[in-house]
Formats: structure tokens, C-alpha cells, sequence
């Protein structure tokens, strides 16, 4: 026999062989009732070879998925049913090995005893091309809200996150990231696409970043890590959406809808970020993209609708710190910024930050065939700093002029239409700006199909409505039953309310008529992790309240609260409230924070202690308790101590609050009692944005605005003083003359 003969027969064998081998090691299918199964099911698992969890509820499941698959034989971790299997408690995830996926989980009504739920990482054992899929994490949280983890931890290299579904990461820690600590996990490839990154509601501190590429630390190292075709959905911990902090990654093709902060090239370079879409909708805070460090690339993005500002801007290009440390900020050095759309956004930002640390302006630098567009013509651009060395060319202004300090840009008359990929362009002809082809990632193709996306918030007055007596009781028994969104509608009568009222849930207290309410122990409402509450015309008196010192109508729990709470109180009348020394109105705990708090329309008489006592986060680490206060057309009149003292620490630049403003108000000897240790009848320490017009200060201390970090934005107009002293601003940190606009006001002297 030829050796040609030979080689003919043998490859004829070649598939039967092949089947016999497969039939030999066939793949094994585990469906797993309990820990001990799952346990002696992984000891066995070979490429191939798929793990079941039975459908139900695995309380306290610290799940160790390891294995050696192969690349077109993976080993398969998932649900019996997906969606099905839940994973709660204390319960996490670690997967070591190669080759390995997982799918069809969900984790809730928990949080993971260690500092990770998902790891690519057994201790020092990695995983390496392994996939995690269709997952969801929703609100699984420490409930410590300053206690510090992380929803998944990307190790090891070739691994992708994809199609999966994380919603609500309420304490302190990145939602998502990619660690680069050793060279095994450094250069390491990683995809993560087609995620939905559901609402991540405000920290108020730093340590709330959705995704974050690298550390500083190793930030000078390359990831080369992907990020395309995900969904970021009102992503509002704090300033930096995305935060990349290594080099040579991919961020393309993601949506950003209603997400305050901004995608940050924060450490790193060699970074391209490419046809990204931002729908701001106008809300206040949400920011576009940041630059920073050499040789970016920043091309073919939609920014529209964004108001962000300084380092929350549409568009950034930062000033940095020449041969700084690593954890600073670099140049923006051989960078290219081409061919994107800012369509009625507020601001651009060239040099932000410049100080005398960032001192380097950007060099070497193109910025070239870029359309910004306002309808009503505001100019947009901040200039910070010498830019002399951006080359700017071909870029296209629309109804605005070009700016002063540059050419670069011309002005056209455009006619700006939205096409059918929802993005406005302008008419046929003119090129700059981003693609006409540009595909939007939808939300509905991100995360899995199987777990709804559903609102972060219950609206007030959007449930039921109870109607309830003024008999003993009665009201205490209509809060125990009441739903999230109902309305407790109290007809006419003298309440006296013996127990605390706990409010859990979205509630408000409606009158129905004259109503007034009493109230016997330290606090009429106490706002608990969940509870928000809003009281509509309300009379509420102190006197039945007992003789002791720190009573208050409404508290927060005292301990930490993981979800934000909301407080609106209209048209109410508060009284009596000084049987004892430093009776407050709303005080507010260590480790809680409010999104919004609105007193309108209300009236305050004879209170010893503050109306607003804001001011428990005082080891100045950037912590505030509170991001919007408003008072509209109120008067508070003998209130020994202020209106509001109101605090927030540090020097950190990562939160966009606190924000203050007060209009059409009166305050009436208010600050003058002796335990009211700012002196102050409005005391801002730390407030970011504060506005206080068109208000009367009548025999008053004067208020007290402490500037702490940033460029805080303070106005004090058309407000009018009646035997009160003129408003203190001071510049704690920056040596600089007081920035405050004061303006307009009568019955201050010259």
C-alpha cells in the first residue's frame, strides 16, 4: 500500500474514531437541588459539561465555579429556568479557570459577605476567557451605605461581560471594574457589552462610579478593554460615569440617557471613544465626555440636551499637572477630537480645572470638523487657559458666533432635523459633526429579556387614597396598611398622635379641611430606609410634645439608610414647637441622604432649635446628607436657631451638590438664640450652587456661606435686609477674594 493509500484509509477512520472518543466523554448535564450537590458537582465538571441550579430561592450560596473547559467546549454554570434561580442572603460568585461561563442568575434581597459579588478570581486563581451572561444584580447592597463593595470584579484576561442587568447600587463602591493589580490581569483583553446599567441613584460622596477601567496605580499600563453597545440608565452616583484609568482601551457605541457626571479618561492614554450617544434631556448635571492624558482619541459622539457644567460639561478637555504623580492628572498631550455633535448643550470646557497645580494646558492637540449647536445661540465655551496648542479647523457653529480666542470655527445657518436613528443633523452639506450613519444602542437590546426594567422611584399621590379619622389611632393604623404612593387624606379634627409614625414607604399626609396634629413622643414622623414623605396643609403643633432637649417633627432613622428619601412639605403651619432646648424641625442622620427636600408655601412659629439640621457629616470626606434643598414663599419668624445649617466637608470634586435655593421668603428674628453655635440665621458650609433672592431677612444674624472646594456658584440678589448684618462669605481653601455674586440687595451698606 502507497503511503498516499495509507493516509486515505486512516482519514476515512478519522470520524469514526472521533465518535467513539465523543461518546466515550459526553457531555454530563448536573441539575443541583442543594449546596452539597453543587459542591460534588463541581469537583467532577469537565469541558463540556453544564451545572443546573434548581429553580427557587439559595439563601447564603457563596458559589465557587471552577474548572478547566475548552475553547469550543465550555463549561457551563446556570439556571434551570433563567430568572428563576435566585441567589439572596449573603451570597456571591467566584469563578476561576478557564473557559467557564455562567448565565440565568439573579441576585437580591442581600448583599455578598465579601468585598466582591461577582469575581473573575478565586484568591490569587484567575479566570481567563470565561463569560458572564444574562445575570442580574438588582439593589443587592451592604446596608452600610459607606460600607465599601463592589458588584463585579474583572480579572484575569480574554473574559466577557455581556447582556446582563445591574440596577440600584446604593452604598459606596464601583458598581463595575476591571482590575489590573498583577501583569496576569494587565493587558488583558476584556469585552463588556450589551449591559444595562440601570438607575444608580445619587451617593453624595465619592466611590459611586458605574464602571471603572484600571486604578491609578496602574494606570500607565494597558488594559486594552472594550466597553461598546451598553446602556447606561440615569447612572448618578457621582462625576465620572465611566471612569477609565488604564490604557489603550475601546469605548464605543454606548448610550447615556439622563446620567449626571460624565465618560472620564481619567488616567491612562491611547484611549479611543467613539459613537457614543448622550441624551441629557436637559437634567440638571449630565455631562458628556472628560479628557484627559496623551494621544486620546475622541471622534463621531452625540451629545444632546446635557447641562453638566465644569467637570460635568458636554465636553472637557482638562488642563493638567506637568511630570505629576501618577494619581494626578496628566497633559492632554497628541490627542484628536473629531466629527462630534453638541446639540443644545451648555457647556464646553477647555482647560477646566487650571490652577496653580494644572498648569499644563493641552499641546499638540486637533480639533477639527466638530458641530456644536444651540437653537437659542448661547455661546458655550469656557476658556480656562492659554489653548494655543489646539489646532482648531473646520469645526461648524450654529446660531452663535465663532469664538475670540481662536479660528477654527465658522458659522452656519443650519437647519437642524431629527432622523430616524433619533439624532439631529443638519442639512445636506455640511459634514462636521457626527456620522449619518451612527447606530444608537437601544435600550431594549441590552441586559437580559427576561427581568424587567422597571422605575427607580414611586411617585407621591400615585396610589390609593385612604381617608382617615381623627379618632385615637386611626392615623397610626392607616400608615401601618398604606401602600408605596398612597395618600392619607385626613379630615377635619384635632389629632394626638401617641406613637411615632414610621414611614417606610412613599406617603403623603393630606388635610381634608382644618386638621391639626399633636404630637406625645420625641418626633411626630420618623422617615425609615425606603420612606419618603410629603405633608399637604397640615397644622402641626410641639406643645404636646414631651419636656426634653433634641425633639424633632420629622427625623430619619438614626441609623444608615441605604435607599434616598424625598421630603416635600406644602402649605403646612408649624407651631410651638420650644417646650424644650433645640426642638428642630427635620433633622437628619449620620449616613442618610435626602435627593430632595422642598418646604413651600409654609409657616414656622416659636421653634428653639433649626428648621433644617443638615449637618451630621462632618469628617470632612466629601459627605453631604441632602442634594437639593428649596424654600419658596415661606415665613419663619422667632426660630432661636438657623434656618438651616447645612454641611458639606473635605475638598473632594467628585459630587455635584450640595445645591440651596431660597426665594420670596421671610425670616423674622431668626439665629438669635444662644445654642445656635454658627451664629448664622442660613449657615452653607460647603454648598456648591446656592441662589437666595428676592427674600426679607428681618432683625436676623446674618448668613453664613463657607466656600470649600471646586468654583461653587453662590448668588444673594434682590433679597432685602431689616436690622440684619450683611451675608459672610469665606473662602475656606482657595486664598481668593470671596467669589459670591452679591448684587441688588437693599438695606445692605455700601
Amino acid at each position: 500500500m502507497t503511503t498516499l493509500s495509507r493516509f486515505y484509509k486512516y482519514a476515512a477512520l478519522a470520524p469514526m474514531v472521533a465518535m467513539v472518543m465523543s461518546c466515550s466523554v459526553s457531555a454530563e448535564e448536573y441539575l443541583v437541588t442543594d449546596q452539597a450537590a453543587y459542591n460534588e458537582a463541581v469537583e467532577k465538571v469537565r469541558a463540556g459539561d453544564v451545572i443546573k441550579l434548581a429553580n427557587g430561592t439559595w439563601d447564603n450560596f457563596e458559589i465557587l465555579f471552577q474548572g478547566k473547559g475548552k475553547k469550543d467546549n465550555l463549561i457551563r454554570l446556570t439556571a434551570e429556568t433563567k430568572g428563576e434561580v435566585i441567589l439572596s442572603g449573603q451570597s456571591n460568585l467566584r469563578m476561576a479557570g478557564e473557559y467557564l461561563e455562567v448565565s440565568g442568575l439573579v441576585f437580591k434581597n442581600g448583599h455578598t459577605p465579601t468585598s466582591e459579588v461577582i469575581a473573575f478570581r478565586n484568591g490569587k486563581d484567575l479566570a481567563n476567557n470565561s463569560r458572564i451572561t444574562e445575570v442580574v444584580v438588582d439593589n443587592y447592597n451592604n446596608p452600610e451605605r459607606y460600607e465599601t463593595d463592589f458588584w463585579v470584579m474583572m480579572y484575569g484576561k480574554n473574559n466577557r461581560f455581556d447582556h446582563n442587568h445591574l440596577v440600584g447600587k446604593r452604598n459606596k463602591g464601583v458598581t463595575m471594574a476591571v482590575r489590573m493589580n498583577t501583569p496576569d490581569s494587565q493587558e488583558n483583553y476584556h469585552q463588556i457589552d450589551h449591559n444595562y446599567f440601570g438607575p444608580r441613584p445619587i451617593l453624595g460622596s465619592n466611590g459611586g462610579e458605574t464602571l471603572r477601567i484600571g486604578t491609578s496605580h496602574h494606570s500607565r499600563k494597558n488594559s486594552f478593554t472594550t466597553v461598546e453597545n451598553n446602556y447606561f440608565d440615569r447612572a448618578d452616583g457621582e462625576l465620572e460615569i465611566i471612569s477609565s484609568k488604564s490604557a489603550g482601551n475601546k469605548i464605543l457605541n454606548n448610550t447615556f440617557f439622563e446620567s449626571r457626571g460624565t465618560l472620564t479618561m481619567r488616567h491612562g492614554n491611547d484611549t479611543l471613544v467613539e459613537g457614543n450617544v448622550f441624551f441629557g434631556n436637559d437634567v440638571d448635571h449630565t455631562g458628556g465626555v472628560r479628557v484627559i492624558n496623551a494621544r486620546q482619541t475622541v471622534r463621531g459622539n452625540y451629545m444632546e440636551g446635557l447641562k453638566g457644567t465644569r467637570f460635568g460639561g458636554a465636553f472637557v478637555v482638562m488642563n493638567g499637572v506637568p511630570n505629576g504623580p501618577i494619581n494626578r492628572y496628566d497633559p492632554v498631550i497628541d490627542s484628536l477630537i473629531e466629527n462630534n455633535s453638541l446639540i443644545n448643550s451648555d457647556n464646553l470646557q477647555l482647560g477646566a480645572g487650571s490652577d496653580e497645580e494644572r498648569s499644563a494646558p493641552p499641546s499638540n492637540t486637533v480639533f477639527e470638523n466638530n458641530l456644536i449647536y444651540n437653537e437659542d445661540g448661547r455661546d458655550v465655551f469656557t476658556v480656562y487657559d492659554d489653548m494655543s496648542g489646539i489646532l482648531f479647523d473646520g469645526n461648524v457653529l450654529g446660531s452663535m458666533d465663532p469664538p475670540e480666542f481662536t479660528t477654527g470655527f465658522v458659522h452656519e445657518h443650519l437647519k437642524m432635523s431629527r432622523a430616524e436613528n433619533g439624532l439631529m443633523y443638519p442639512q445636506a452639506g455640511i459634514d462636521a459633526g457626527a456620522s449619518r450613519d451612527l447606530t444608537v444602542t437601544a435600550k431594549d437590546v441590552t441586559g437580559v429579556s427576561w427581568y424587567p426594567k422597571t422605575e427607580p422611584t414611586i411617585e407621591f399621590q400615585s396610589g390609593k387614597t385612604i381617608s382617615v379619622s381623627s379618632d385615637e389611632g386611626a392615623l397610626f393604623s392607616a400608615v401601618q396598611s398604606a401602600e408605596a404612593g398612597d395618600t392619607l387624606s385626613l379630615s377635619a379634627g384635632d389629632y394626638v398622635v401617641g406613637k411615632f409614625l414610621k414611614v417606610d414607604k412613599p406617603l403623603t399626609f393630606k388635610a381634608n379641611g382644618n386638621v391639626n396634629l399633636s404630637f406625645e413622643r420625641s418626633t411626630l414622623f420618623e422617615i425609615l430606609d425606603g420612606g419618603s414623605l410629603q405633608l399637604m396643609g397640615l397644622n402641626i403643633s410641639g406643645k404636646d410634645a414631651p419636656d426634653y432637649k433634641g425633639n424633632s417633627v420629622i427625623r430619619t432613622s438614626p441609623y444608615a439608610m441605604l435607599q434616598n428619601y424625598r421630603l416635600e412639605v406644602i402649605d403646612c403651619n408649624f407651631e410651638d414647637l420650644d417646650i424644650n432646648q433645640s426642638f428642630n424641625v427635620v433633622s437628619a442622620a449620620k449616613g442618610t441622604f435626602a435627593d430632595n427636600i422642598l418646604i413651600k408655601n409654609s409657616n414656622f412659629e416659636t421653634v428653639s432649635g433649626a428648621i433644617l439640621k443638615l449637618d451630621t457629616e462632618t469628617e470632612d470626606y466629601g459627605i453631604y446628607n441632602a442634594e437639593y434643598l428649596t424654600i419658596e414663599n415661606s415665613n419663619f419668624k422667632d426660630v432661636e436657631g438657623a434656618l438651616v445649617d447645612y454641611y458639606r466637608g473635605g475638598r473632594d470634586e467628585s459630587t455635584f451638590g450640595p445645591h440651596f435655593n431660597m426665594t420670596d421668603s421671610k425670616l423674622t428674628n431668626v439665629g438669635n438664640g444662644p445654642r445656635n453655635k454658627s451664629k448664622a440665621s442660613v449657615h452653607l458650609h460647603g454648598v456648591q450652587v446656592t441662589n437666595i433672592s428676592e427674600n426679607t431677612f428681618e432683625k436676623s444674624t446674618p448668613f453664613l456661606v463657607t466656600h470649600t472646594v471646586s468654583e461653587p456658584k453662590t448668588k444673594i440678589f434682590k433679597n432685602k435686609f431689616v436690622d440684619t448684618a450683611a451675608p459672610r462669605v469665606v473662602e475656606l481653601n482657595s486664598g481668593l477674594e470671596p467669589t459670591a455674586m452679591i448684587e441688588d440687595n437693599e438695606g445692605l451698606a455700601p
